[in-house]
């Protein structure tokens, strides 16, 4: 496996500096999230830096890689290209970087859309990109609080968010993040 300053080298060549910087602070948030809720913190290390590894790919890029490993592409992916970089991602962790761990591939190939039944790595990754310091939106500063209280609700939070901001827009809603939602708040009640 890669280590850190590898992985970093990569990253530093394949994305723009903007999306670079969101990678070590998801990293960051990925690690307090980490030592917070008892989880390993190299490991929300590694999946925080690498979670946007394709994120600046082109959708044919993404595409092929996707193909060229056997993932069949379903139709709302193929209708939302820009939610599969995390498949790719994980791809590139494992196939480039030597990352095997299941858990850290999980987490940076759900980090868009989440799933039902989510690790705790998962969950600490998803959120900890959508709760980085440079995220400004309504509510923000409630859903930070939240992922240091209750990180199943500060899911639920972000995927209603999520889904009310993907419905405003008219685009599709990815069964995994339906799923994701339904899962939490059923195993809530």
């Amino acid at each position: 496996m890669w280590n850190e300053a590898e992985i970093e080298m990569y990253l530093k060549e394949h994305l723009n500096e903007q999306r670079f910087n969101h990678s070590l602070r998801v990293r960051d948030i990925a690690v307090k999230l980490a030592e917070y809720y008892g989880e390993d913190r190299n490991k929300a290390r590694i999946a925080g830096l690498v979670h946007d590894a394709a994120k600046n790919m082109k959708d044919e890029e993404i595409i092929n890689i996707l193909e060229d490993n056997g993932y069949n592409i379903d139709k709302i992916h193929k209708r939302t290209p820009n939610i599969m970089h995390g498949l790719a991602g994980g791809i590139i962790a494992k196939n480039q970087m030597g990352i095997l761990d299941e858990d850290v591939l999980n987490s940076v190939v759900y980090h868009t859309t989440g799933r039902k039944n989510m690790s705790t790595l998962e969950k600490i990754i998803y959120i900890s990109d959508y709760i980085e310091p440079m995220r400004n939106f309504p509510g923000i500063f409630e859903l930070r609080e939240l992922a240091y209280k209750d990180l199943d609700d500060a899911l639920l939070l972000s995927f209603d968010n999520t889904i009310k901001y993907v419905i405003s827009r008219g685009q599709l809603l990815h069964y995994d993040t339906i799923e994701a939602r339904n899962y939490i708040l059923f195993n809530k009640m």
